[in-house]
């Protein structure tokens, strides 16, 4: 049996089970296989592996709280989401935090808000703006 591989993404983790739940709420992704050191969450299209900082470098980190924001990356994450009014509302209960209202933009048929994970890494948010 041949299976194609879905587009994804890995997200490394110090926290590996809090990011996890903050993608798998945020993101409507379902956990598929939960190892020691990694999470893959999936959708129908896409695959997410969160995978844990061996940790002796993980103890190295220090994450805030609310994390700071790290934009010394040159990858940014986006998710669809059916209300970022919604999204912005169960962020900070995830960890994470949505830019206020006044920072969305539009585009190519979408709305779209920046805003950080339970460890800072930029994530984006998307809604339809039809």
């Amino acid at each position: 049996m041949s299976i194609t591989p879905k587009p994804g993404a890995v997200v490394f983790a110090k926290d590996l089970a809090r990011v996890a739940r903050y993608y798998e709420e945020m993101a409507a992704l379902t956990p598929t296989h939960v190892a020691k050191d990694h999470i893959v969450l999936e959708s129908r299209d896409l695959q997410l592996v969160v995978h844990g900082i061996p940790k002796r470098i993980a103890d190295t980190i220090e994450i805030s709280d609310p994390p700071e924001r790290r934009e010394a990356t040159p990858i940014k994450l986006f998710f669809p989401v059916p209300s970022l009014a919604q999204a912005r509302a169960r962020a900070p209960a995830l960890g994470g935090k949505l830019g206020p209202k006044a920072k969305e933009w539009v585009a190519r048929g979408f709305r779209a808000c920046d805003g950080v994970d339970p460890e800072g890494n930029v994530v984006q948010f998307r809604e339809s703006a039809a």
